[in-house]
């Protein structure tokens, strides 16, 4: 069977006919589900049934559930969980205190994702924000210090590996200066390359995590006017090279507006640049048809998955079939005396 160097999404809470057929012929390695697929447990757990039986393989599938206000499993159905930022403020009254909730919070999103058969997530956040920077990162990192972030995100990478959920470190190398929105338009970024030393620091101190997702965002010191995605010079240079990440990379969602051109030449920039893998969300579509005809697109330049980027992969889906031991009403009642402001267990 060959299996395509991608991750594909779904339009909405139950498969079609037609991205089941997609996804029986083209095979991605993987499928990311949106907040528009989410609705209740039951529902979640049909659907990834489903996905695996179209392709006839229990693939891994992906969600964005940092926390905060990035979160595809939204309450009352599920529980909350903190910001990045909740877990720095700890962090900076009680170091250990702050680890070990950042541990907790992200050993307990594992258990709501492993329940639904979801068993990688992106996240953490290794970005850090400075000031002015627009706020599409803001909150959702752990801090705006190399120690502070990588600490407490390797915390939360371990919480997530307990629970058999393999995590995704982002947006290498570094979201926090951009002052614009990626979703949007390409952020240029024009720090020089000792105040980048920072950012890449806190990716450094991460770099054995199992998987990376991209920024889209250039960087004048290095390439500019090429967003990091489609960069050979950031790609090999900066994230392979000087941050020292060997795990899988992916791109960030190629339907932002940040990398301009089509979908498929997006793609195959994406890869000729050194990613091992493309991600497509559509999540800027609602119709069915359009979102089917985007994941046609990407799937059509995804290459097979093999060599490097194939042992990549299976790296990080080692981390997804391991499971330690935990109580989770003792967890959740630790879990509550840390953040007494949200919601229990759903």
């Amino acid at each position: 069977m060959v299996i395509k160097a991608c991750i594909l999404s779904v339009s909405g809470p139950v498969l079609t006919k037609e991205e089941a057929a997609l996804f029986a012929a083209e095979q991605p390695w993987g499928v990311i589900l949106m907040g528009r697929s989410c609705v209740s447990r039951t529902q979640v757990r049909s659907l990834v049934d489903d996905i695996w039986n179209a392709m006839n393989r229990p693939c891994l599938i992906f969600i964005d559930q940092e926390g905060g206000r990035v979160a595809r499993l939204k309450a009352p159905e599920w529980p909350l969980f903190p910001r990045g930022q909740d877990y720095a403020d700890i962090f900076a009254n009680d170091r250990e205190r702050g680890l070990s909730a950042a541990w907790l919070g992200h050993r307990l999103i594992a258990a709501e994702l492993a329940a639904l058969s979801i068993h990688a997530d992106c996240a953490p956040v290794v970005d850090l924000p400075v000031p002015g920077a627009h706020d599409v990162i803001g909150d959702r990192a752990f801090g705006t210090d190399p120690e502070t972030v990588a600490s407490l995100a390797g915390a939360a990478l371990k919480g997530l590996a307990s629970g058999g959920v393999a995590g995704v470190i982002k947006h290498i190398p570094g979201h926090g200066r951009s002052m614009s929105d990626s979703h949007l338009e390409l952020p240029r970024v024009a720090a020089s390359e000792a105040e980048l030393a920072k950012d890449f620091d806190a990716f450094a101190r991460l770099a054995d995590a199992p998987m990376a997702m991209t920024a889209h965002i250039s960087y004048d010191a290095f390439d500019a006017n090429v967003p990091a995605t489609l960069s050979k010079i950031m790609i090999q240079d900066v994230i392979r090279a000087r941050i020292g990440f060997d795990g899988l990379l992916m791109t960030d969602d190629l339907g932002m507006q940040a990398l301009g051109g089509s979908l498929g030449e997006r793609g195959e920039a994406a890869i000729a640049a050194g990613c091992d893998v493309l991600l497509h969300c559509s999540g800027f579509l609602s119709d069915p048809l359009a979102i089917h005809s985007e994941m046609a697109e990407v799937a059509a330049v995804s290459p097979e998955l093999t060599g490097r980027p194939l042992e990549r992969a299976l790296r990080a889906e080692a981390l997804s079939t391991h499971q330690e031991e935990f109580d989770l009403v003792e967890g959740w009642q630790t879990f509550q005396s840390y953040f007494p402001h949200l919601a229990g267990a759903a």
